[in-house]
């Protein structure tokens, strides 16, 4: 009668044996799991905090675009056959967003020159400019036709004279040299009367 112990013996140890192994396994995958979440998670938060702070910074970025007022200013200042009374020493919350000159075509002595540069105030609102010497230009025009109820008024020593444009808005207006100034916008009446204080004389600087 042959011995069949032995077999069985083996038998059971390689049952055994995988059971064993098939254990570790699933513990080694389990493990090998719960090790990647933990170190992706580091990761996670760190994308998501430079994720937030990229859209602050993209929130906090200041939506009104400034223009150079140098070169514009200069060119009037050389065209025009008057003196050029221009915005100086504004505090640094004036923000100028635009400006527009005819002075490129003033080819021969005594054509018109207008300049205009537009503002945005320290309230958010908008304060406009305007020099010139044809009342017809039409930076010009748009403020000073239609306008109503001429007042006098005095600014920083000048004399000045208030009146209501044809939409409605204040304006603060000096005859000066053969040139009409204009002061004009949304803004607030104190933040007007600051911009007509600031017209001065041009200086190259």
């Amino acid at each position: 009668m042959a011995d069949t112990a032995p077999q069985g013996q083996e038998r059971s140890k390689d049952v055994e044996a995988q059971m064993v192994a098939s254990s570790s396994q699933e513990r080694a995958a389990k493990f090998t799991a719960a090790n990647m979440v933990r170190s992706l998670l580091p990761l996670t938060v760190i994308v998501l905090a430079l994720v937030g702070l990229t859209a602050l910074r993209q929130n906090d970025v200041d939506p009104v675009r400034t223009v150079e007022t140098t070169t514009g200013t200069q060119l009037a200042a050389a065209r025009a056959s008057y003196p050029l009374l221009v915005p100086q020493g504004l505090p640094d919350d004036w923000r100028a967003t635009s400006i527009s000159t005819d002075a490129g075509d003033a080819t021969e002595t005594g054509d018109p020159v207008t300049l205009a540069i537009g503002y945005v105030t320290p309230s958010e609102e908008y304060a406009g400019f305007v020099v010139g010497d044809e009342p017809r230009a039409e930076d010009l025009a748009r403020v000073l036709d239609g306008r109503s109820g001429d007042t006098p008024v005095e600014i920083d020593g000048r004399q000045w004279t208030e009146t209501t444009t044809a939409r409605g808005e204040t304006a603060y207006l000096l005859e000066a040299d053969g040139a009409t100034v204009a002061v004009t916008g949304s803004a607030t009446d104190d933040e007007l009367r600051t911009l007509a204080a600031s017209v001065q004389p041009y200086q190259a600087g």
